[in-house]
């Protein structure tokens, strides 16, 4: 196959998970997001990549996002909200720091693969996404993409989704939004 021919066959994929996704799950996100005073994002390796685009694109709306693990990362208290975006949702790190939050008593959010996992079970707002786990032996969704390709991408573009309709909500459009992005480089 062409390189061209893959690329179709991965738009294929992600074309049909959008009709795998909880509408209502997703506004929960949504609403949980707007209500929260900060929001923190976590993930581990390729999905914590997706953490960070999303905690960037939140900056972007002006709201207070971070991301677990910088050093700019404030501390995590009652009112806020933590996103982890895992697809196993059994990460032992993320798990860990799962428990923590919920010790604190802020709220967490998780989109994974595994509504049941360990994270999942933790997490107040779960939202499924399709996708398949690295070890593709055991799998209700095929894909041709190697590992976590399919929930890291399908990932990046719910969280893109999220953007949109919290811009929604709030009123914001693009130009309102540069309006905070980065002009030092």
């Amino acid at each position: 196959m062409k390189t061209t021919q893959y690329l179709g066959e991965i738009l294929k994929e992600l074309s049909r998970t959008v009709d795998l996704i909880s509408d209502e799950e997703a506004e929960k996100l949504v609403d949980k997001i707007l209500e929260s005073k900060k929001i923190f994002v976590a993930g581990a390796g390729r999905s914590g990549f997706m953490a960070k685009s999303f905690a960037m694109r939140m900056m972007h709306m002006g709201l207070d996002a971070y991301v677990i693990g910088e050093t700019v990362t404030p501390n995590y208290e009652k009112e806020d909200l933590l996103i982890i975006g895992s697809g196993s949702g059994e990460t032992k790190s993320l798990v860990s720091m799962a428990e923590k939050a919920k010790k604190i008593g802020g709220s967490i959010a998780a989109a994974t693969i595994f509504p049941e996992s360990t994270i999942g079970q933790l997490a107040d707002i779960t939202v499924k996404l399709p996708g398949s786990p690295k070890d593709q032996s055991d799998n209700d969704y095929k894909t041709i993409q190697p590992m976590g390709s399919l929930f890291e991408q399908t990932l990046l573009l719910f969280y893109d989704a999220i953007i949109l309709r919290v811009m929604e909500k709030k009123g914001l459009d693009s130009n309102t939004m540069f309006g905070r992005h980065a002009n030092l480089e």
